[in-house]
Parts: structure tokens; C-alpha cells; sequence
């Protein structure tokens, strides 16, 4: 959704009614009327969803008016990507940079200034239903409109992943989604609890999808090293290499099955890739965690049916071909 489909008289208004249906409603102003731009894609996860904003800078106030009116019964999260967002409620002032998470809640009023530094503000929400937050409701209001930084822990995992379904949503299985919102909405309880000290409050099965997830980020994080495995995963997260093996059989393969794969498809897509084809093959391996490039050919061969130098070899053969195809359909 985009004010460019919009007259331009009509936007604020246009994104007045929008906002208040995808966030809660609020009364807009801004001194951009004349030139006010904004952009909204949202994702719905079946329980959560996840909405990505780009606008103009401008202020919002929800009243206790608007409550009245319609109340969601919701807490709502998000994301600050570029400039900065002033939060206020429940007499709590935050002025949040890029990298900040924050949280509202939507049953009391708030007031929002995005803020004029000369560009666009961009803002990922995570909506989450209050019942589906495992934490009581006097807890979390410690948190309405503090800043929480993000860029540590479970925090840059919860920042990862709304980044992530923002730019990659189009590319998700709409079977996927549900969870996905599963993954969140757990993120985004561990992040609270965590703030709040009150791990011990959420139920054991989200602790655990919320430690999944964070060693599944660690893994891909750590594909180089030649030393990950399951003891160093274990040792990193502090568990035992036993409670990791059971947490990955829930999952289709094991923890080094899954090193082991998501290696080989950093290795075939850098094979594969025309910038990097003067790269040494053994050292595409190596890069991505194998210890020589025998073990790696021999990998290689294993999951794709040729060696990595075939394959180089075939895309070459195949792009070249295309260009001969071209160049004669051209001719013609």
C-alpha cells in the first residue's frame, strides 16, 4: 500500500483511515501535508503479524477517545530502522534511534513523533495478541515506552527476524507463515522476559523454541568455523551437548546434519555464482567451514553428484550456451 495511488490532497488523510485499520486508531498531523509520502506491506502469521511502515515525518496521538472506540487488546512492537521515533505513554518518554525496539500497549493512550532529520522514518511492528504473551500484564508495563535495545542476545535475534521477514516475506511459503509467527511471537516473549528478569515465567515449550532459534542464528552465524559443532554450540548456549541433541529432534536432521547442509549450499551458490569465478574452489570450502578441500570435493559429491569443479564447469558451459542462444536469436 502506497499514498503515490493517492491525490495528493487526499494522503494524510488516506493514511490516517489505513494506519488506524493495520495499528490502532490515532489522529495524524505533520507540516509534509503538501508532500507527505508513505509506504505499508504487512504479513499476516495467523496470531501475529508483522507490518513494515515507511513514512513521512509526522505525530500521532491515540486518545483515550480512540480507546474507547476500538481497542485490539494488544501489545505492539517495534522495530526503528532509520530516523529517529519519540514514544510516550503511561507518563514514560523514549526518544528511539535506529536499532531500538520498543513496546505499547494499545488499551491506554500514547503519543508518537516521528521525527523530521531530513528523511523518511521506517518502522517494523510486531502486533502481538495480550493473550498470546505468556508474561502478566503488570509485568510488561514496565516496559511501555522504555527503549530496549537490541543488538545483543535474544534482542538482535527478535531485530534479525523482523528484519528478515520484512525483505524476505515475498519469498515465504504461505504454509510457513504460521511458524513463523510461532518464532516471533516466542522471540519476542523471551526479549520481554528477559528485560523483566522473568524467564522462569514462560512456559518450558517456548524457552525452548526461543533457544532453537537463537542456536539456529548462532549456526548460520558460524558457518566458517571449522570448529562448530555440537559442543561448541552447546558450550556457547549453556547447555548440555545432550539437551541440544534433544531440542534438534524435533527438527528433520540432526545438529551436524545441519551444519554439514547449510555449508554445502553456501559452497554450491558461491560455485555458482559468475563473480566469483576466478575464487579458488578449495577456498570456497574452507570459507564455509571445511578443513581442506578434499573433505570438501568429497562432501560436495556426496549431496550434489558431481565434484565442485563439474559443476563450475557445467554453469559455465550453460551461461556460454545462453549467450550463443542469444546472440543468434538476435541476429536473426
Amino acid at each position: 500500500m502506497s499514498t503515490d495511488l493517492v491525490p495528493r490532497k487526499d494522503r494524510l488523510e488516506w493514511w490516517a483511515h489505513m494506519s488506524g485499520h493495520e495499528i490502532v486508531p490515532t489522529s495524524l498531523s505533520t507540516e509534509h501535508a503538501d508532500d507527505f509520502h508513505g509506504r505499508a506491506h504487512s504479513v499476516d502469521l495467523a496470531g501475529a503479524r508483522v507490518s513494515e511502515f515507511t513514512v513521512s515525518p509526522m505525530t500521532g496521538r491515540r486518545t483515550p477517545t480512540h480507546v474507547r472506540r476500538h481497542d485490539p487488546e494488544s501489545y505492539q512492537l517495534f522495530l526503528v530502522h532509520g530516523s529517529p521515533v519519540r514514544l510516550e505513554q503511561r507518563r514514560n518518554v523514549s526518544c528511539l534511534e535506529a536499532g531500538d525496539i520498543a513496546l505499547f500497549d494499545t488499551s491506554y493512550p500514547f503519543a508518537t513523533d516521528f521525527l523530521d532529520v531530513g528523511r523518511l522514518t521506517q518502522v517494523t511492528f510486531l502486533f502481538i495478541p495480550r493473550d498470546a504473551l505468556p508474561l502478566p500484564r503488570s509485568h510488561v508495563g514496565r516496559l511501555l515506552a522504555h527503549k530496549l535495545p537490541a543488538r545483543t542476545g535474544t534482542g538482535a535475534m527478535l531485530a534479525r527476524y523482523l528484519t528478515g521477514l520484512r525483505e524476505h516475506a515475498a519469498d515465504c511459503d504461505p504454509a510457513e507463515l504460521p511458524r513463523l509467527g510461532t518464532i516471533g511471537l516466542d522471540l519476542a516473549a523471551a526479549f520481554l522476559a528477559g528485560r523483566l528478569g522473568a524467564d522462569h515465567a514462560l512456559p518450558a515449550e517456548s524457552r525452548h523454541r526461543a533457544l532453537a532459534a537463537r542456536i539456529d542464528a548462532f549456526i548460520d552465524h558460524h558457518l566458517g568455523d571449522p570448529d562448530l559443532g555440537p559442543s561448541a554450540i552447546a558450550a556457547h548456549h549453556h547447555i548440555s551437548v545432550r539437551t541440544l541433541h534433544v531440542l534438534f529432534q524435533r527438527q528433520p536432521e540432526t545438529v551436524s546434519a545441519t551444519i554439514r547442509r547449510r555449508r554445502l549450499e553456501r559452497c554450491h551458490a558461491d560455485l555458482t555464482h559468475p563473480r566469483l569465478r576466478s575464487r579458488p574452489i578449495g577456498e570456497i570450502g574452507v570459507r564455509w567451514g571445511f578443513r581442506t578441500a578434499a573433505e570438501f570435493s568429497r562432501a560436495y559429491r556426496a549431496a550434489y553428484g558431481m565434484s565442485p569443479r563439474d559443476r563450475r564447469r557445467q554453469i559455465i558451459a550453460e551461461d556460454e550456451d545462453g549467450v550463443r542462444r542469444s546472440t543468434r536469436s538476435r541476429d536473426a
